[in-house]
């Protein structure tokens, strides 16, 4: 069984609070994004799990394809398989690509073994992947709180929109980022803010962790001011980063910009 696990992108973000459990409190609206990785899931005669495109840093005994298939075969008969990741989405870049992976296999070896487990039931196994893996079980527009694993639906009329991403290379740690982020309440509450035109985002909705990361990593403001500059309606920081994005609605993105070369790029309508 072939599988594509998409990206996702952060519209807005606020870090709001921190938790008894040591977690922090989150508001933010995911939005699911085109840039795909491929998995492969395969009966076979062993275990193995094997690798392609970007490189994944760490155990390969520790990626979340193989966590995820390690959770469902705690519980049921599961015969060996073999998971075989091609990776696209950048890793360190905001985008959701790792907790994607981990989502779409269980929801390719719930389909491929007939498990016959309900979507309820994939996010409950995809929470104990990380905070983000549920949103990709139903992979639908949300308003995410909590510590970013708790969905209500939202409606946005975003479809179609002309999007174009930018990964400067920067592998910002979740660590990292979250250390130097504040958290306080928001200036602008999320859910009314974004159900204004986008034109009006731009002073409404923000994510903090920009004003965090930027003095460290100016290249966030750069890139940001280059989408606008090249007439984006609303540009943001994914995530804690480091990928930006800029939404062309009405017209396409821009083909080119005045970017690294070694920068990963994507063009595309959501």
């Amino acid at each position: 069984m072939l599988v594509f696990p998409n990206a996702k992108l952060n519209l807005g973000l606020y870090v709001t609070g921190q938790r008894p459990d040591g977690f922090r409190n989150l508001e933010s609206v995911f939005v699911p994004l085109p840039w795909c990785d491929a998995l492969e899931v395969l009966p076979a005669a062993a275990d193995q799990l094997t690798l392609s495109g970007l490189p994944i840093p760490g155990d390969p005994a520790t990626n979340l394809c193989w966590r995820a298939y390690e959770l469902l075969r705690a519980d049921f008969a599961l015969p060996p398989v073999q998971l075989h990741l091609h990776k696209v989405v950048p890793i360190g870049a905001g985008l959701g690509g790792g907790s994607a992976d981990a989502a779409f296999a269980l929801r390719a070896l719930n389909e491929l073994f007939a498990l016959q487990l309900p979507p309820e039931t994939l996010e409950t196994y995809a929470r104990r992947l990380g905070s983000d893996c549920a949103f990709f079980i139903r992979n639908q527009p949300v308003f995410a709180h909590g510590k970013g694993d708790v969905f209500q639906p939202i409606e946005l009329a975003l479809t179609g929109t002309a999007c174009k991403v930018i990964y400067p290379g920067l592998h910002i740690s979740t660590a990292e980022a979250y250390g130097r982020v504040t958290a306080r309440p928001p200036r602008h509450a999320l859910r009314p803010s974004l159900a204004q035109p986008i034109e009006a985002w731009r002073e409404k909705v923000s994510n903090d962790f920009e004003k965090a990361l930027t003095p460290y990593y100016p290249v966030l403001a750069e890139l940001k001011q280059a989408l606008y500059d090249a007439g984006a309606t609303y540009a943001s920081l994914s995530g804690s980063g480091s990928a930006v994005y800029g939404l062309f609605p009405g017209r396409e993105a821009p083909p080119t910009l005045p970017v690294a070369a070694e920068y990963l790029v994507w063009d595309g309508v959501l």
